[in-house]
Order: structure tokens, then sequence, then C-alpha cells
């Protein structure tokens, strides 16, 4: 246990990584000793003084001698200090500044503050951008909803945006913050409770040559009943003014019925058309509502990709004619977007019923704290709960990972659907890190369909990663809705041989 030095989780997983690769060590973990990560030394066997903390550093290291355990404690220095070196400065050079407040003021000439300290702490560091001026995006996660209303209410009177808490995706003026896409300037405007949600349509619309003014992300909780979509309402004011938007739409998880009403009745009062995303049933989905926007922008609409081939023909016929069984089997969703998540159950809820989760659509549709699959299950590995003192999904899918090895192993399982969203901040081989769950689902004959959220600019290659996947046996989309729909016909395929 080390006091006095944290490092944040992002750096602190690549220095588990590398010390873990280390000749004759077999496990290692280091971390802040949150509740999660002692829970996760726990599993493997280590024995923690009861006195750590979440300000203390954790290491832990499980090597076959004294000798390798001492080298990779050694080595843990040497990567903390390779990963962890500030910015150069010049001899002389005044001390960085230690608020947002100092930094602004320094700057001069700075419109946005990007928050992303842990959620406990955000709220101070979001007070001060405001009161500095700035338009204020809030990255964090975890912070009360009460906090969040407080926020949103007291950046009011000072005339700027605040986008989040939980905002992970903005393009301002064509630069993405956060987990963006690369995306080209255009007409259209979005107002976005959603990130991933933000991410597809923005890909959507870049497949079609379509372009984006801004992307104002304002939390995944902003059209919810409690904070009223205060921010959506003032991002189509600051859109309805900008002159390089010609065309604006709003993107949101399942919204409020009030609180949708209220976004309504002001789209329609803009002079400028707004096309709505708000994600429901009887709802478009985000493809649908994307044709129309790209309609609207008088472009031809180009009709998402699809790879739904493999190399290896036995591999195509176990998919396709599974083995006639007994057993009913199930669709199991495996996510990191939340708002994909929420997309996949809608459509499927409507063909299939229940879908159990641990963002259910309805409370009686809850999961078990211990997140076992339930007949018909989709998993949002995003969720707040699940993203306490370790990396998002989108950064280290290894979780996720784990998961589908289980799902294929699990006889009730009968296709599996997965999202792999690219861009900046996401990772930088995710077909690579599902390449093993892929292979053993297809050899076990059992179907995964794949929605991929990106652009052919992205820095991971997005044509790349999406061969790759159906290379390992994965059925590949570029929509997310149609990959659901898909996967429903594939299931009910598997299913209509003995129910």
């Amino acid at each position: 246990m080390r006091r006095g030095a944290y490092v944040d989780s992002v750096k602190l997983m690549q220095v588990s990584r590398t010390i873990a690769s280390l000749p004759g060590v077999s496990a290692a973990l280091v971390a802040m000793a949150t509740d999660l990560n002692r829970e996760l030394a726990s599993g493997m066997g280590f024995t923690l003084p009861d006195t750590a903390g979440p300000n203390e550093m954790l290491v832990a290291v499980e090597a076959e001698s004294d000798e390798a355990v001492s080298a990779a404690i050694d080595e843990v220095d040497v990567v903390l200090n390779a990963v962890s070196v500030p910015a150069s400065s010049g001899f002389g050079s005044p001390p960085p500044p230690l608020t947002i407040g100092a930094a602004a003021a320094r700057s001069g000439d700075a419109s946005v503050a990007l928050v992303s300290t842990p959620g406990q702490y955000a709220f101070a560091d979001a007070v001060d951008a405001i009161d500095a001026g700035l338009h204020t995006m809030v990255f964090s996660d975890n912070m009360p909803v009460e906090q969040e209303v407080a926020l949103k209410r007291y950046a009011e009177p000072a005339g700027v945006l605040v986008m989040g808490p939980d905002c992970g995706t903005a393009v301002i003026g064509g630069v993405g913050l956060g987990f963006a896409n690369v995306v080209r300037l255009g007409p259209v405007g979005i107002v976005a409770a959603s990130g991933t949600g933000a991410q597809h349509l923005m890909t959507l619309l870049a497949g079609s040559g379509v372009g984006i003014s801004h992307c104002l992300g304002v939390g995944g909780r902003d059209l919810s009943e409690p904070v009223g979509g205060l921010s959506t309402l003032r991002g189509l004011q600051l859109l309805e003014v900008d002159e390089a938007t010609e065309v604006i739409v709003v993107v949101s998880k399942p919204p409020a019925d009030s609180v949708a009403r209220t976004v309504r009745e002001q789209a329609q009062s803009l002079s400028k058309p707004v096309l709505l995303a708000l994600l429901g049933p009887g709802q478009p989905d985000i493809t649908v509502v994307a044709e129309k926007v790209v309609t609207a922008t008088r472009q031809p609409w180009r009709s998402p990709r699809r790879l739904a081939g493999v190399l290896d023909s036995s591999a195509v016929a176990a998919r396709e004619t599974p083995a006639p069984t007994q057993t009913k089997r199930f669709l199991r969703g495996l996510f990191a977007g939340g708002t994909l998540c929420d997309e996949a159950m809608i459509l499927a809820a409507d063909r299939l019923g229940p879908v159990h989760s641990n963002i259910p659509l309805e409370p009686d549709w809850s999961l078990a704290d211990n997140l076992g699959s339930q007949d018909h299950t989709m998993i949002d590995f995003g969720d707040d709960r699940l993203t306490q003192g370790r990396p998002h999904p989108m950064i280290d899918g290894s979780i996720r990972v784990d998961r589908l090895f289980a799902e294929v192993d699990d006889p009730t399982t009968g296709v599996i659907l997965v999202d792999v969203v690219l861009g900046f901040g996401a990772a930088a081989e995710p077909a690579a890190e599902l390449r093993g769950a892929l292979e053993h689902a297809a050899g076990a004959g059992v179907p995964v369909v794949v929605s991929v959220i990106g652009t052919e600019d992205d820095p991971q290659d997005r044509d790349r990663q999406a061969q790759a996947l159906n290379d390992a046996g994965a059925w590949v989309y570029f929509s997310n809705a149609e990959a659901t729909r898909t996967a429903i016909d594939l299931l009910n395929q598997l299913n209509g041989q003995v129910w």
C-alpha cells in the first residue's frame, strides 16, 4: 500500500498490464484502493490491510519467485514514472495553475472547460469553470443528480452551457472532446442526452457524407424527470442562433414523457428544422432518424454496410443452422454503450418480450446484483455502477470479454449481440481484444452479431476492424438497429426448430 500516490485509473490499467506481462509474473493489479479494487484484489487471493482506503495505491503481484516479485515491483516505479511525467516547462516558468479559474485567467481566450475529476469532486471544479465564464463539459460520472440540477441552474444566469455530468462525447466546432469520432464539419447540430447515441448518429451521417457543426452532449440524465431537460433546452437555443447550423437533431436515451413534451414544444418553436431521436417504444431508431437528417440536408442516403460472411464455411453452417435442441435459447446483449443497449432492448422487447438488464426498460425487468443472465438479457457495461474504480469498457473491454466467453458456454444462450465503438479515447485494437471469444463462439455454433460504430477516418481504421471481427466469425453491421434485428431473426430461426 502506498500513501499519497494518486494516479488516474487509465494510467494504472496500463501499468497493471505491463507488470502482468513480465517474465515469471502470473497476475498483477496496480490500482487505487477503492472498494471495487479491494474486492478485485481479494478475488485474486491477496489479503489487504483493514486500513487500505481509496487515497492509497494498491500494488499486488503474484509471481513464481521472490526475485520475480521484487523485479516486478521495481518495474512498477519505472512504469509509473514514465506515465506520470508532467508536461515540461522551461527553467523559471510559473507553476501550472491549480484550478480551472486560474487556468482560464492565464489563457485569456478559453471558452470551454473539460472536467474529468472523480465524481465526488467534479461539482466544485465545474462551479469554478462556470464562475470563469466557460461552457463546461463534465466528463465525470457518479455525480449525485441533486448536484447536477444545482449545477445547471447555477449556469443559467452565467449564460453558459453545462454538458454533463457523464458527458462522454462532444464536438465543438469540429474538435472532438471525450470519446469522439473523426467527422467533417457540416450543417447538422446535435444536442445529445447520450454519448454513444450521438456517436452512432454522427457516424451514420458521415457514411452519407454529411458533417457536423457542433454536438453538444448534455449528459444521459438530462431528459429525466429530476433534471427536466435544462441543458437540452439551452443547447437548442445555442444551435438556433449558430450560423453554421442548418438542421438540428436531439438524440436521447428513453426520456421522461413530460420532459419529452417540453422538448418537442421548444423544437416546434424554432425557425430551424429539428428532428428528434428520443428512443422509446414506437419511436424511430437512430438509423431511421439519420436517414431523415441526411434527406433534410438534401444529400443522398447511403445504407450502412454489413459483413455477414465468414472465412470458415463450417462455422457459417453451424451458425446459420444450429443443431436441434430441446432447450429454448435466448438473446444476450453485451454493450459498452448505454444508448446502444437501450435501442437494442426496445427493438428486442417489441418482438421477444421482456429483456432483463442492469438498465431495464421496466422496473420488473431488472437483473439481480450479480448480473447473472435471466432469459433475454442485455447488460450495459458502461453503467456508472460498473465503472467505479475501473476504466470504461470502451477503453478496456476485458470484463466484457470474460462475460462473452461465459455466455457462449451457457446452454441457454442462442445469439449474442455486441457493440464496438471506435474513435478517439476508445481501445486501439478492439477486434483483437474480442477475437478469442468470437472464435470460441463460432466453434461452438453460437452466432455473435456485432455493431461497429465508427467512421473510415477513425484512428482504429473502421473497415480493418470490421473485417477482423468478421474473420473471427462475427456478423458485422454498421447500424446498431440493423444488427439487433438480425440477431432477433437468427434467434427466432434457431428457436423455430423446436418451439
